[in-house]
């Protein structure tokens, strides 16, 4: 008797639905822990420019809109990933930090597409921190 060593073509569709099935149900939840991961280093960069403003208010007693004053490379800031780009405005000696989602990160994370933390520690959304 003749020993077959090789996969049935039902043998091998089998095998790709079940892949297909998988991909379909793993896929979105790779993209948000994607976006996830975008979006902490979108608050890190926060971070650091409203700690820049509190040690630029230190030594000039007031906050500043140009980001490359408080020692940044570029205003607005964009971070290292480039999926957020940083700005800041000051409204009443108040200050308000702002990262803004670019490119496939805006269309990725459309909730926290944009995330702000203000002088008073206020930040928003707050499901986004």
């Amino acid at each position: 008797m003749k020993r077959n060593l090789g996969f049935s073509l039902v043998e091998l569709m089998v095998v790709v639905v079940v892949m297909g099935l998988l991909s379909t149900l793993v896929y979105p939840s790779y993209v948000e822990y994607i976006a996830r991961g975008a979006r902490g280093d979108a608050v890190a960069g926060i971070m650091r420019v409203a700690n820049l403003q509190e040690q630029f208010y230190l030594d000039n007693r007031s906050f500043e809109t140009d980001m490359t004053k408080l020692g940044l490379p570029a205003d607005p800031f964009v971070v290292d990933n480039r999926l957020y780009q940083i700005d800041t405005a000051v409204v009443a000696g108040d200050y308000t930090v702002t990262a803004t989602a670019l490119g496939v990160q805006a269309s990725r994370d459309t909730a926290c597409a944009t995330i702000s933390l203000t002088s008073a520690g206020v930040k928003s959304p707050t499901e986004c921190w």
